[in-house]
């Protein structure tokens, strides 16, 4: 979840552009958000693919997308890579300004250079995240040249660009990309081939401007009517359901060549406190957990999700140390690694936001988070001070080589598959084209919100 200054998103750029047509496509292919807005992060088997819908944007699929990098790349990469490059692969803040080249005072702030591309020749982070409220968005045309000279500007390893664009509720691009309903209306449908539809047109539209990686779908099982932060962002309250059209929206994240996110693990959706401004506790057993809040997440890893964002929320139950699941061994390791078996990357939400804030200090959190198993440090309140003290634990062996290797091993590969090694084409006239405005009149039609 991500708000103006509480979340921190995953940047991540993808290699090329492909020009839309076919099935009615025309075309070629914070801190957060002020506090009064919100702006984000089954068990038994995997769902059969959904049929495809119609009209959709046809895009390369990932393996496509991944094309030009291989294995190769990602070891010699990591072969070459300084200690101090590879701490700033876990790294992924937010810059601030409308281009790579200009000033900003909040870049001098925070990172003790002027402008987005010095910020990042400085710590080398993994990726960077997209928000308005940062001033990085005014326009299709403007965005696309501020990715690609934040790309420019990490020549060394490519950068990850992303964004949380769910739709809905939180979409910080709604006045660039083309509108369509959230998550629960498009769950309220029944049917999954408009979660994958709406994921591929947002995806496809994504990719146009530079940005590769989206911190969507939200996997939570929206169980509490009284949740302040998840609500409508979940595709609905039925475990089963919301998995079918969580593994349908991955399908067409990739579907489009974009890295997708599925979120808030461990579960976010039985809350009643929002962790941008408290923590949470969610008292379920484990047996209730694996019920209730791993199917979606199952079915995900089961369709190949690229990453998976923590939650900063306490489960006594499943961990009783009293920590959140961000900075739980026993829940991102135990659980999410070693029960489900998910070994792609793993993001912390904002690091900002008060839930993870509570019991440690910014420094400690980074590196508590790390040891836990996280890969990505989304959003650090204070860039400095986290790196620091990550590279400090990494020189003294608290963090060892081989696990800080094994984070940027992961990241590097979704890099490489998804096309993040080649080269980036963008394309802003793909933004909005008459065929998605179709698509989406049509998805919205039939979620009743027309």
């Amino acid at each position: 979840m991500l708000r103006r200054l509480g979340l921190g998103l995953l940047v991540i750029v993808m290699a090329g552009c492909s020009s839309v047509e076919a099935e009615g496509f025309a075309g070629a292919t914070p801190s957060r958000p002020p506090p009064s807005t919100t702006a984000a992060a089954g068990e038994g088997g995997t769902a059969s693919s959904p049929p495809e819908p119609s009209p959709e944007p046809s895009s390369p699929s990932s393996g496509e997308a991944g094309k030009g990098a291989s294995g190769g790349d990602v070891a010699a990469t990591l072969a070459r890579m300084t200690v101090e490059e590879k701490v700033g692969q876990l790294f992924m803040p937010v810059v601030y300004g409308s281009r790579a080249d200009s000033e900003h005072q909040e870049n001098t702030a925070r990172f003790g250079v002027g402008t987005p591309a010095e910020a990042i020749a400085k710590y080398r982070p993994g990726g960077v995240i997209i928000f308005p409220w940062a001033g990085n968005v005014s326009n299709a045309k403007q965005l696309a040249a501020l990715t690609t000279g934040l790309r420019e500007a990490s020549r060394k390893v490519p950068l990850m660009i992303g964004v949380d664009q769910e739709n809905g509720t939180v979409s910080p691009l709604a006045a660039i990309v083309t509108k369509l309903p959230g998550a629960m209306a498009i769950g309220s449908t029944g049917d999954p081939a408009n979660a994958r539809a709406a994921a591929r047109l947002t995806g496809t539209e994504l990719r146009a401007l530079g940005i590769t990686m989206d911190f969507a779908p939200v996997a939570d099982v929206n169980i509490n009517p009284r949740n302040p932060v998840i609500g409508p962002r979940a595709f609905g309250s039925d475990p089963e359901k919301v998995a079918t059209m969580v593994g349908a929206a991955v399908d067409g994240f990739h579907a489009a060549g974009i890295a997708s996110t599925a979120k808030h693990f461990p579960g976010h959706g039985d809350t009643s406190t929002d962790s941008h401004t408290g923590l949470p506790v969610i008292g379920h057993s484990k047996a209730q957990w694996r019920k209730l809040d791993a199917p979606p997440f199952r079915e995900a890893i089961a369709h190949g999700v690229d990453a998976i964002m923590s939650a900063h929320v306490v489960m006594p139950k499943l961990d009783p140390s009293g920590d959140p699941a961000t900075l739980s061994r026993t829940i991102l390791t135990g659980l999410l690694r070693d029960e489900l078996g998910f070994d792609g990357v793993i993001s912390t939400d904002a690091l900002n936001m008060a839930g993870v804030r509570e019991k440690y200090g910014d420094a400690e959190v980074a590196v508590r988070a790390v040891l836990a198993g996280a890969d990505v440090l989304l959003m650090p309140p204070d860039m400095p001070k986290a790196y620091g003290a990550v590279l400090s634990a990494v020189k003294s062996g608290r963090i060892s080589a081989a696990r800080l290797d094994a984070s940027v091993t992961r990241i590097l590969r979704l890099k490489a598959k998804r096309g993040m090694f080649d080269k980036v084409a963008t394309d802003p006239s793909v933004v909005r084209s008459p065929a998605h405005l179709n698509a989406a009149r049509r998805i919205a039609r039939e979620a009743g919100v027309a």
